[in-house]
């Protein structure tokens, strides 16, 4: 199952002038919410997804609309009445409100973020992790982050959010082997947090507290496109007029 928690409020969007939740806009003819999904055409025909947002001025209808248009066979839509303590706790409620079994792998994936021809891992690597992070190699301390243990199977060690543990960044997908993994470890988060927000990424460490085997998989930072700010989203913009300005002049 490909998770989408989607609840945040677009604080920076709506300080910036914006009035629609950042999803909504527009780059190139489609939403940010179309880029972001097209991550996963891989498995719009044979993977459940599940939508948790917040109700806006038609988000229900916006997700199920255009789920439909870009062929998701199934999509799950679960609508909170109230704002979380982070992504984590955001992830949780879907999953609890939609009857999601404890046996179920988990891809958590940030709805803010592009990542185009995405695939998991081949099956073999699959089947010896309990969960894995998607990073790149980068700098700063806006990241969530891996510390490896073992670089050359690209086992974890330690995993952090806004403390560069590493060079080692998270694009923003988290995969659980396991949902009922997820929520335990979540459980034991909530009892010392890690950090101000319920995150995901710090989760992994009760994972890798109990001995279970938590990876890491390692992408260019080209192949992941930022879109969770004004800033970004504006240059985004401004790339895809520039691109189509080139595409349209005469040779």
């Amino acid at each position: 199952m490909i998770v989408i928690p989607m609840a945040g409020l677009s604080r920076r969007f709506l300080l910036a002038g914006y009035e629609r939740p950042k999803y909504m806009l527009e780059i190139g003819g489609m939403t940010a919410f179309d880029h972001s999904l097209r991550s996963f055409e891989a498995y719009f025909a044979h993977t459940p997804f599940l939508f948790v947002a917040r109700e806006t001025g038609g988000v229900e209808a916006f997700i199920r609309d255009h789920a439909a248009a870009l062929g998701i066979a199934d999509a799950r839509i679960v609508i909170l009445a109230e704002e979380t303590a982070g992504q984590a706790e955001t992830v949780a409620r879907g999953l609890d409100a939609a009857g999601i079994a404890g046996d179920v792998p988990i891809t958590i994936f940030n709805i803010d973020t592009f990542r185009p021809g995405f695939r998991h891992p081949e099956p073999a690597r699959m089947a010896m992790l309990d969960g894995y992070l998607e990073v790149f190699r980068g700098s700063g301390d806006n990241w969530s982050y891996v510390r490896p243990s073992d670089p050359v199977a690209q086992i974890a060690a330690e995993t952090a959010e806004k403390r560069p543990i590493s060079d080692l960044c998270c694009t923003g997908l988290y995969h659980f082997a396991r949902a009922d993994d997820f929520r335990a470890a979540l459980k034991a988060e909530t009892l010392s947090p890690q950090a101000p927000e319920l995150y995901v990424a710090p989760l992994y460490n009760h994972l890798i507290g109990k001995g279970l085997i938590v990876g890491y998989e390692i992408v260019e930072a080209s192949d992941v496109i930022f879109c969770g700010t004004p800033a970004e989203y504006e240059a985004l913009l401004a790339d895809w007029v520039g691109e189509s300005r080139a595409s349209n002049s005469p040779a």
